[in-house]
């Protein structure tokens, strides 16, 4: 039978507001203990624990009733009536009871109904079959499935402790969970649904019971097991994007020769977990995760413990600090930036993004703007800037404001392509490529292999114009995937980026004196990995914020003084640390 998880929420009579918040969080069955006294149904698991005003009526069938009234949608889903006194005269009084609210349980007539399914202390199975059609029974034994009337069972629950001692840390021992196997495979022969009482409430818990097949997940917390579980299935991801590995070769490896080409790749948003994603949905396997020289980096703002793009950007573009939202500048004062300094060094720069080229990475190494949404005054400042090479998106960024800054950037000297593949045999001198009207979509949604064959053209062109060159690439939407809690997009677009690594470790093989240096701007998202199959190409994801973190970031370098790169440092040291190597060689 089709297999789908449930909640189950137990001893739901113990939360703040009974009924509803199971119902809110879409459990499929809902628990509450029933006690018989004086003729009366009190909702309570003994009876030194009996309130006068908790009974059946107006703590679930009167919400229930309601919720149906405001048309609340929340289908389907079973009351699980668990009986703590003797069967018989319990639900005598409990048929007793319903009588008034047939107009919400299950009948032929009312297909849409509720059904109560008792369970605890039950009449023999062969008696089933004489109770109403809105009652079921949660069957609590193995003995003779075969020779039962099934038509009345609605589950079958076991005690977890009957198979296992796991306590939900870890994972469960192999022995226990082949027991497990067995008895819900068992369970499924017979076309029933199963649920364990007395599990381990926990996301390690849930998760373990979900991929076991149990139907039904028992819970004392209903909103975090909805939340869990809700979407599971989209934040455990299984790679399908491939990035080659190429295998380095080492040969100037942080060795102190000159240094003529500098290549900056900046993943936005990419922490540790976004590229442990990654190199999981890779077959276990990044060409990142092949080099030996590696950093930590804070990424702290001025202003601020979380810094944003604009600012973290800013860092590493000018080895100074500024605000959150400020492109190449505090409050007042612009920041000379590394490709105005490396410029006048007579080096080439280049930018390559899967961002719109106005977006705040790319920007941060041209332009000087209190905010990064000065979008007009951005797209100006790229004309009278020191790149010579852009692939990006945003194009209509240069049209919609009709401030003549398209124009400004062929009166500069630009030329911009109309395909990609001509940028690198052009003989230009500074030439630009809109990849995009408006933004860049995401790899699922077709841009896939856009990043490598952008900063294969990129390097290309630079290199043929037989002078040193800085070239930043960045790998804008792990970031947005990030933010989107998209676990999918983040290790999709890690791959991606991942690609583009390789594009650059092969062009340093093939061309000594480039230094490669990898980071990122920030965190996004509090990315943990609970979970994973190596051997699937599987990955769980857990995202805690849908905003940035200010957790350190992990910095990667490769080719001649890639060993000055390794520590823990300000983001503004990156800027520090490659002007200090290219002043060396360069310096007038």
């Amino acid at each position: 039978m089709a297999q789908r998880t449930n909640i189950h929420s137990h001893n739901d009579y113990k939360q703040a507001v009974p009924f509803w918040n199971a119902f809110a969080n879409g459990a499929a069955s809902i628990e509450v203990d029933l006690i018989l006294m004086n003729d009366s149904l009190y909702v309570a698991h003994e009876q030194e624990s009996i309130d006068p005003n908790r009974t059946f009526q107006s703590l679930y069938l009167e919400s229930i009733r309601q919720s149906i009234l405001l048309g609340l949608e929340h289908k389907p889903y079973f009351l699980l009536v668990d009986i703590k006194t003797k069967a018989e005269p319990t639900l005598r009084r409990l048929v007793e009871i319903c009588g008034e609210y047939r107009d919400i349980l299950y009948s032929h007539q009312n297909p849409d109904g509720i059904k109560l399914v008792i369970s605890g202390n039950r009449p023999p199975a062969k008696q089933y079959k004489d109770y109403p059609s809105y009652m079921m029974f949660d069957h609590q034994d193995l003995t003779g499935l075969g020779q039962l009337d099934l038509g009345k069972i609605a589950m079958i629950s076991l005690p977890f402790g009957n198979y296992s001692k796991w306590n939900g840390k870890g994972r469960i021992v192999e022995e226990e969970r082949q027991k497990l196997i067995q008895v819900i495979e068992e369970v499924h022969k017979v076309g029933k649904p199963i649920r364990f009482w007395a599990t381990p409430d926990s996301k390690s818990g849930w998760k373990a019971l979900h991929d076991l097949g149990v139907d039904y997940i028992n819970t004392d917390l209903p909103y975090e097991a909805n939340k869990y579980l809700s979407n599971l299935n989209e934040r455990l991801v299984t790679g399908e994007t491939i990035s080659e590995i190429y295998t380095p070769d080492f040969s100037s490896d942080g060795i102190h020769s000159k240094v003529d080409r500098v290549i900056l790749l900046i993943g936005d948003g990419t922490g540790l977990a976004q590229l442990h994603a990654g190199m999981v949905g890779n077959g276990n396997h990044l060409n990142i995760f092949n080099l030996k020289n590696i950093g930590l980096v804070k990424t702290q703002a001025s202003d601020d413990f979380t810094t944003d793009s604009a600012a973290g950007g800013t860092a590493i573009a000018t080895g100074r600090k500024t605000h959150n939202r400020g492109i190449g500048q505090n409050d007042t004062i612009p920041y000379k930036n590394i490709t105005t300094e490396l410029a006048a060094l007579n080096f080439s720069n280049g930018l390559v993004s899967s961002d719109n080229v106005t977006g705040a990475t790319p920007a941060a190494f041209y332009a000087h703007q209190k905010d990064r949404d000065n979008i007009n005054c951005i797209g100006l400042d790229l004309s009278h800037s020191a790149i010579d090479l852009f692939i990006a998106g945003g194009k209509n960024d240069f049209l919609r404001y009709k401030n003549g800054a398209l124009d400004s950037l062929v009166s500069e000297g630009f030329d911009i392509a109309s395909s990609m593949r001509e940028i690198g045999t052009s003989k230009s001198k500074r030439i630009g490529y809109f990849a995009s009207n408006h933004g860049l979509p995401s790899v699922l949604k077709g841009r896939e292999g856009y990043l490598s064959q952008a900063t294969q053209q990129a390097l290309e062109f630079l290199n043929q114009k037989k002078k040193p060159f800085f070239l930043m690439v960045e790998g804008a939407q792990i970031d947005t995937g990030g933010h989107q809690n998209d676990a999918k997009k983040v290790v999709e677009e890690v791959i991606d980026f991942d690609q583009a690594v390789a594009v650059v470790l092969e062009f340093a093989d093939k061309n000594p004196g480039t230094l490669v240096v990898i980071t990122a701007d920030h965190e996004t998202g509090g990315l943990t990995l609970p979970q994973g199959n190596i051997s699937k190409k599987q990955i769980e994801l857990e995202f805690s914020t849908d905003d940035h973190t200010g957790i350190m970031v992990p910095l990667f370098a490769y080719g001649p003084h890639a060993d000055e790169f390794r520590g823990v440092y300000e983001n503004t040291e990156i800027y520090t640390k490659i002007m200090a190597i290219i002043m060396r060689y360069h310096g007038k």
